[in-house]
């Protein structure tokens, strides 16, 4: 099975676009995910799917800016970015869905939009949204057959403060219904790790790729396709040292050890080989 890897613009934005996807392909990606804001224009978007095109990248497009806290606002604003999307052709699109304080109709509501707008919306586990918890994640998943998830587990590292040994079910049932993976390391008092090198990080990391092994397995015999994002980000979610606002160590690479790391894993070609 071949696995895309795909390149977040997070931490990137200073770049234009055409020297980002550049970079990106050379790199040895297949493809960036974008996080786009629901103020950004047609004209923008355009540029960017264009630009793309032209490095031959796929995108993913991410939705994560609907903060609205009344629910009706929230519905319609969420709504208007998915009709936003319609004209764009996606890899796929990764959404971080309602809120975690909205009930369980309210979010299975956003959820069945989603589903109904016909794009191939995977929904993202993410603290703040409905899906911040393992624990919870599973209810919906239970509840909703058709609802496939991007599995970013650090977040849910974080929120239960473990790495989750106790939750075997939840944790077995999102790896089955997992289509998209944010390779980021959790601990168990933050959603990364300074640096997924370093041997004291070592715990964290493996307790990730057990994870991520399983999925890839799953998907390999269902002869679906999986995608990855490795997706260390940016200050605050990399810890800066202090007063000097210097970054411990550097996102980019990050990133790239982890694609080359799992791409040697999961026998993919090597970077070298796709960065020609």
């Amino acid at each position: 099975m071949i696995i895309p890897f795909f390149c977040p613009r997070w931490g990137s934005e200073d770049l234009p676009w055409d020297a980002f996807c550049q970079k990106v392909k050379q790199e040895g990606y297949d493809g960036i995910e974008y996080a786009i804001a629901g103020t950004v224009t047609e004209k923008e978007l355009d540029e960017v799917w264009n630009t793309a095109a032209k490095h031959n990248l796929a995108i993913i497009a991410q939705h994560y800016d609907t903060y609205e806290a009344n629910f009706s606002k929230h519905a319609e604003l969420y709504q208007a970015w998915l009709q936003k999307m319609k004209p764009y052709p996606v890899e796929k699109i990764n959404s971080q869905t309602g809120k975690d304080f909205f009930s369980f109709s309210q979010n299975e509501s956003l959820i069945k939009a989603a589903s109904a707008s016909g794009l191939p919306v995977v929904h993202e586990t993410h603290r703040n949204k409905f899906s911040y918890a393992a624990h919870v994640t599973q209810k919906y998943l239970e509840a909703i057959p058709g609802l496939k998830i991007t599995l970013d587990a650090s977040h849910w590292v974080c929120v239960a403060e473990s790495f989750l040994d106790d939750q075997p079910q939840a944790m077995q049932l999102a790896i089955e219904r997992t289509a998209h993976i944010h390779a980021r390391v959790g601990y168990t008092e933050g959603p990364q790790v300074p640096d997924p090198r370093l041997p004291e990080w070592q715990e964290a990391l493996n307790k990730h790729l057990g994870w991520w092994d399983k999925v890839v397995a799953l998907k390999t015999k269902e002869s679906t396709r999986l995608t990855i994002t490795p997706e260390f980000g940016p200050f605050p979610y990399m810890v800066h040292m202090p007063a000097t606002g210097i970054p411990i160590t550097n996102q980019w690479e990050v990133n790239s050890y982890l694609m080359q790391l799992l791409k040697k894993r999961y026998h993919q070609k090597p970077v070298s080989a796709m960065s020609h």
